[in-house]
Parts: structure tokens; sequence; C-alpha cells
């Protein structure tokens, strides 16, 4: 998953970020709102953490804004603040949960599969379909009930392809959602991620079809 988030306490972003990076997430930062919306204006992220007390600005009139203009990403506000009204008024306005500060990382983690679980319309984290069961929260995948091992960015591109079988994914959309903005990505990574992960999904009815010179599709073979 692609997270993006905005917050102003450097010790505090930093301390999410390790801690969503072991987990195989692509997380951006930004210390600002103009950051954030300059993020948001040329990424896809599957889920915003979003601060309210920023150096320029409240980050609910920065929600109520993309809001208006259409913006469907999940976003989780992180405050201090622990009044029942500013949580009412958080969502409200289209927050998807608020999470207090101080909090514990594993909530905040519980809280971001939540969400990311109510978006896709699913009540349970685990996929089964074409003899694959993947597990996107514990990194586990079986093919025909043999396990799997794949590395972190392997796993997210399953994960991506698996939640939209049947949807065109170009590359470099793909590498939107699996590198930080900062990191310099050829479309060979892509094509190489793309056929490591064709390898282990062989014995499954799962197939990767190329659409040549529009990118790729998870199609089910039966």
């Amino acid at each position: 998953m692609k997270f993006l988030l905005v917050e102003d306490n450097k010790e505090l972003a930093n301390a999410i970020s390790s801690r969503m990076r072991i987990d195989g997430h692509v997380i951006e930062h930004a210390e600002n709102l103009r950051d954030a919306t300059a993020y948001i204006e040329t990424g896809d992220y599957d889920l915003i953490l979003l601060d309210i007390m920023l150096p320029d600005g409240d980050g609910r009139t920065f929600l109520r804004k993309h809001r208006a203009r259409g913006m469907g990403t999940p976003v989780i506000i992180l405050t201090a603040r622990s009044q029942i009204s500013d949580r009412i008024n958080s969502l409200d306005l289209g927050a998807d949960d608020y999470v207090t500060k101080p909090f514990d990382h594993a909530e905040l983690e519980a809280r971001c599969r939540a969400v990311l679980r109510r978006k896709s319309g699913k009540s349970q984290t685990v996929i089964e379909t074409g003899g694959v069961v993947f597990d996107p929260v514990a990194g586990l995948i079986s093919v025909r009930g043999e396990t799997v091992n794949l590395r972190n960015r392997e796993l997210r591109l399953l994960e991506i392809l698996i939640n939209a079988p049947g949807q065109v994914f170009s590359k470099q959309k793909l590498a939107d959602r699996l590198f930080s903005y900062d990191e310099d990505v050829s479309e060979n990574a892509i094509e190489v991620y793309i056929g490591r992960l064709r390898k282990h999904l062989n014995p499954s009815d799962l197939k990767i079809t190329t659409l040549r010179g529009i990118g790729y599709r998870l199609d089910h073979e039966s």
C-alpha cells in the first residue's frame, strides 16, 4: 500500500514512517498542507494520515476542500484533540477515522487495516481466489497449498493486482504505487517484479496478462 503522511512533528513522522516501511508499505511525508496538496495532485495513495494542526493551516480545511473536489482516498485524522465534538466534526467533513495522540503504533496499524477493508468492501483481510490464498496483513501467500515467500514489493504488487482483477495498470501507475516519489525507478524494474510474480503464480489459475504498450492485468483462467 502507498500512504501519504501529513505531519509536522518530525520525530513522530519518522516513527510512523519507519513502522509502515517495515510492513512493506510505501510512505511519503509532507510537513505542511502545501506539500500535501502537491503530493495528492501528482500521485495516487491508498490512505492519507492527516494531522490537524499544521504550520500553514488546519488539516480539516484541507480535508473539506479536497473532498469537495471529489477526492475519495480514505483519510485518518491524527490529532491531540480528544473532544468528542472534534471527532464528530472531522467525521462529518469526510474523515474515515480519528486517532488521538499519543497513540500506540499497533492501534494505528489496526485502524489503517480496518479503513482499507471498509473501502474495498471486504470484512475479511484474507483473499482466496484461483488456488491462491493471500493475507496482505500477515504478508503470507500460498499457491495450491504451498507457502510462497515473496519480497515486500512483490507482495504489494500482488496486493494491487488481486484487489482489482481485470483492471489494467500501466507501468507508470504501478511504479507510483510501489515506490516513493524520490526513488529513481525504471520501467525495467516493474518488468522484473512482474516476471517474478508470474513465476510464483504459475501453478494457480491467476495469470498476469501483458497488454503491449498499455500495461498489465490480473486474469482468472478457469
